[in-house]
């Protein structure tokens, strides 16, 4: 059983570090420790090294990311929330390639193996919604998908950002037609 104080620490620290690594991937510790408001034997303990810090960041982004779906269906159709949360999936994935010097090899390797299965999962719950409603074709698989968007995070941000428009393309060819 966790403390809460201990809870809310963890939380400040994990938010403190993805303010921190949005504006400066190389920022330390220390600042991390400061920018939380926590010692950095606190820091330690709950994350004994950089990269520990690092993957919890990334690993509680894909957890908000994921945990968004049933909202984003529950507001929207299954287009459209497809659309929302890939966009959003697209921003987080930036931000890991942004982290990406940071982190070993086997780092890379460790969290896309924690969090391939519940993103394909995210995405399967997205297109199985529009199958169900008849706005997405019957053939439409969630691995495809997947990798297709995978284009979209590495397009260049910034005025000439052409993922929006990448992202209506693979959305248009999703879309059921009628035979």
């Amino acid at each position: 059983m966790v403390r809460s104080d201990a809870r809310e620490n963890r939380v400040r620290i994990l938010a403190a570090a993805r303010e921190a690594f949005a504006e400066d991937g190389g920022t330390s510790m220390n600042q991390i420790a400061q920018r939380a408001g926590v010692g950095a034997g606190t820091l330690y303990r709950n994350f004994p090294t950089r990269e520990a810090l690092l993957l919890a960041v990334y690993q509680d982004e894909v957890d908000r990311i994921v945990a968004a779906v049933p909202g984003l269906l529950a507001a929207h159709p299954p287009l459209e929330a497809l659309r929302r949360w890939t966009a959003d999936l697209v921003e987080a994935m930036r931000r890991k390639h942004g982290l990406g010097d940071a982190l070993s090899p086997g780092a890379h390797q460790a969290i896309t193996e924690r969090t391939y299965g519940p993103v394909v999962a995210a995405i399967a719950e997205l297109l199985d919604a529009g199958k169900k409603d008849g706005s997405i074709r019957d053939d439409a698989d969630p691995g495809d998908f997947l990798q297709l968007s995978g284009a979209l995070w590495r397009a260049a941000p910034g005025p000439d950002d052409r993922s929006p428009r990448m992202l209506a393309l693979i959305l248009d060819g999703l879309s059921a037609r009628p035979r």
